[in-house]
């Protein structure tokens, strides 16, 4: 049975509502945030029941810095037909682990329409680069050029916002939408 191995570097708030969405949580899930109190609450909640030994067997592994930038640490956690997910993952995947792991990436840009929009903080390159006819977010295949593997799934809107406010919260919910369009056809969503 393959593991979903699910990894996240600020709140992991979409990564909640995938598993609400889904009623299935990730196998394992992955931080080099180690900083618990910025994490969403839910995933704050099952990370102390783990430490206080209630929550069964361990759900959440925290990571170096230093171990995100290898993503050495998915040898000892991942098999090769490990389902391996980014949902705001700061690093960038080195190529030698981009060739033994098939990981998907969501990226908060419709980068189909606007490659300038790869790489970090595309909500911010959006909203200051202005005139955008559409906003949406994909899914794809990591890589190890940055934000260039396949594109699996995309979710197009026509661009209203007018505040970075909008931006960030449009592209959140374009985001979310893209994975839950993914996933439901996925092996890891269908076998539950």
């Amino acid at each position: 049975m393959k593991k979903w191995i699910a990894l996240f570097s600020q709140t992991g708030s979409e990564i909640v509502d995938l598993a609400l969405h889904f009623d299935r949580w990730p196998d394992i899930i992955v931080t080099n945030n180690n900083d618990a109190s910025k994490w969403h609450s839910t995933i704050r909640e099952l990370y102390d029941r783990e430490l206080s030994g209630l929550g069964g067997e361990s759900r959440i592994k925290v990571v170096s810095n230093v171990q995100a930038k290898t993503a050495n640490f998915l040898h000892s956690i991942a098999d090769l037909d490990s389902f391996i997910t980014l949902h705001g993952w700061l690093r960038i995947v080195p190529e030698n682990i981009c060739n033994i792991y098939t990981i998907y990436n969501g990226h908060p840009g419709l980068i189909t329409d606007y490659p300038e929009l790869k790489g970090k903080d595309p909500q911010e390159r959006m909203f200051n680069g202005g005139g955008y006819t559409y906003y949406g977010s994909v899914v794809h295949k990591v890589v190890p050029e940055v934000d260039s593997g396949e594109i699996v799934s995309e979710v197009k809107r026509f661009n209203t916002m007018k505040t970075l406010a909008e931006v960030y919260k449009g592209l959140k919910n374009t985001s979310l939408s893209a994975w839950i369009d993914f996933l439901r056809t996925t092996d890891i969503i269908k076998r539950c």
